[in-house]
């Protein structure tokens, strides 16, 4: 049986916040594996994603054009909440069924979606700050299949880059982060 996105949101997030409440002030200059952020610059825009991944669960419209709030010191309760807001909007009933807002999309792949950005980018600040991470195995089985059936769609959207290469040793996670474009042995260039 496969695993509700509101369980698997609850899995990662388990993994996720203490990432996200060890982010420290000094901290938010550093590059990220998202060339395009700095830690910042990256926690603004997963505080964004996360709400709005709340809205398509209720089959709302979202607005991920619109500019990321940026987050004050009380980041760290913000962030428990607002996924334990984005758990909550994808246990309700019928939040995987139909299709999702105007991404006009299967619900189920939408919340994948949202599952996904939790831990990558959890893995991107972990990166970024010099913090541990290892998503569950159940995460990354779970976005295994949608990242690979999702990779064309997002890679013409400038959402994935190009493949990275990675040996056959590679672990699912390693594969799953090079499948949307990141080198998994990504170190910043400056002391975290």
């Amino acid at each position: 049986m496969t695993d509700k996105i509101s369980t698997l949101l609850e899995t990662a997030a388990a993994d996720a916040l203490p990432v996200l409440r060890g982010v420290r002030d000094d901290q938010l200059a550093l590059p990220t594996p998202c060339a395009e952020y700095d830690v910042r610059g990256l926690l603004d825009h997963l505080f964004q994603v996360i709400t709005n991944f709340q809205v398509l669960a209720a089959k709302g419209e979202s607005d991920f054009g619109a500019a990321a709030e940026r987050l004050g010191d009380d980041r760290s309760e913000r962030f428990a909440a607002e996924i334990a807001a984005l758990i909550g909007a994808w246990a309700a009933p019928g939040a995987e069924d139909g299709l999702a807002g105007a991404m006009n999309m299967p619900a189920r792949t939408v919340g994948s979606m949202a599952l996904g950005d939790l831990a990558v980018h959890s893995w991107d600040l972990a990166r970024a700050t010099g913090q541990p991470y290892e998503p569950a195995a159940a995460v990354v089985a779970a976005l295994g299949e949608e990242f690979t059936a999702l990779a064309p769609m997002a890679r013409t959207m400038n959402v994935f880059g190009a493949p990275f290469p990675v040996g056959e040793d590679a672990t699912p996670f390693e594969s799953l982060l090079a499948e949307t474009g990141r080198d998994p042995a990504w170190r910043p260039s400056v002391s975290a």
